[in-house]
């Protein structure tokens, strides 16, 4: 009630001052008219301050003249004056209660000013009055925006159910279960939509996704490559076909997807990662082939401990198989202390001391990895076996 007070304070005082400033005030129904077709004119031509001195000329004072009233709030609306705008539609609407077009506009003035908890409010008020599609998904998004997930997505749900065939408002519901990884939900979602519009180029992606996230990448496939029958090509659409083809062991196909999609953006490291890892599955010359891709992802890198572990990771493995130790030895060096949980890589280092014949190191790696590992497991055991050699190799180094 304040606010409604202080707008109505705010609004009288314009009208007042409009009125006061008016040089000649049109007095004929006729005079009227014209000053009015004159306003609606210059606000037509964004000619906004000039309609609001005409609009001034019909002002009374004690006259709640609600033609005028309404041209003059939409003058400030369009102005960008929210706050005189926001005042004059609730005055409006005190006056006319049943007049939906006031409170939508009091509600987008809301939005426009990022009061998204009264944007939401004034659209549920509207909306016990009349079911309204695109007043149901700005609640959605003033919601959304307060950061109120779930409330959000019922007023999406409600949007769709007034209009089913809305594909921004499944898009933004979809991605809302997405990050709730409520990857049924997102499936359930896109299924209804494309079972009426199936070559929709906006749902269809976000439904592989949601298979391709659930794990069920023979589905992911299916979708994506149908997109690509369609004439699809986008960033997305080559990565997660890419990353589909290589969990479902076919690194061939994997690998041209992934490679389209880095003509696209080059910027994404873990796409190089992603790259580097095919090629590697894909045996190619570490040097030539795979540790480019690792240098660009290398290049790119954010300071993420997950994306450096399987960066250096994959570097180690390259200079394994060539029988690199030295090489090897500081990349996974440098994994395990991206990733501590990654005890493997202590094995490793210890294999790769006990090659270069630096049996000390690798009998100190070995014991921190046996530390650490499950005993009875294949690696448990297997590094015991190293242990015993490496100790033997110390004993006959004594003097």
């Amino acid at each position: 009630m304040n606010r409604v007070l202080r707008h109505i304070a705010i609004l009288s005082l314009i009208v007042f001052t409009a009125v006061q400033a008016a040089a000649q005030p049109a007095d004929t129904l006729q005079d009227r008219k014209a000053v009015l077709d004159q306003a609606r004119y210059l606000k037509s031509v964004y000619m906004t301050d000039a309609a609001i001195e005409q609009l001034a000329t019909l002002m009374k004072p004690g006259v709640m003249d609600e033609e005028v009233l309404a041209e003059l709030a939409d003058c400030h609306f369009q102005n960008g004056d929210y706050e005189t705008a926001a005042g004059t539609y609730q005055l409006l609407s005190l006056h006319s209660p049943g007049n939906l077009l006031y409170r939508i506009k009091q509600m987008q003035i809301a939005f426009r000013m990022k009061d998204y908890l009264a944007t939401a409010g004034l659209a549920s008020d509207i909306l016990a009055q009349d079911s309204i599609p695109a007043v149901a998904t700005l609640a959605g998004d003033a919601w959304n925006l307060a950061g109120q997930a779930d409330s959000a997505l019922l007023c999406y749900r409600q949007a769709l159910a007034l209009k089913p065939l809305n594909e921004a408002v499944v898009s933004k519901a979809a991605n809302l279960l997405l990050a709730a990884k409520d990857y049924d939900g997102v499936l359930d979602m896109t299924g209804e939509y494309l079972a009426q519009d199936p070559d929709n180029f906006t749902v269809a992606p976000i439904q592989g996704l949601g298979y391709y996230l659930k794990g069920e990448y023979d589905s992911s496939l299916a979708v994506f490559q149908r997109l690509e029958n369609l004439g699809a090509d986008s960033y997305p659409l080559h990565f997660y076909m890419g990353q589909s083809y290589w969990h479902v062991k076919d690194p061939f196909r994997a690998e041209k997807e992934l490679l389209q999609a880095w003509v696209i953006d080059s910027t994404d490291a873990n796409l190089a990662w992603a790259i580097a890892a095919v090629k590697s599955e894909l045996h190619w010359p570490f040097e030539k082939g795979v540790k480019p891709w690792l240098d660009k992802a290398s290049e790119m890198i954010q300071p993420d401990p997950a994306i450096v572990q399987r960066i250096h990771q994959q570097y180690g493995l390259g200079y394994y198989r060539a029988e690199q130790f030295d090489k090897a030895i500081p990349h996974y060096k440098e994994a395990y202390r991206a990733n501590p949980s990654y005890i493997q890589a202590l094995s490793t280092i210890g294999y790769c001391y006990e090659q270069l014949k630096q049996y000390k190191q690798a009998l100190d790696y070995y014991e921190r990895y046996i530390k650490l590992a499950k005993p009875g497991s294949a690696g448990y055991d297997y590094v015991l076996k190293g242990i015993e050699y490496v100790k033997g190799q110390l004993f006959m180094e004594e003097p």
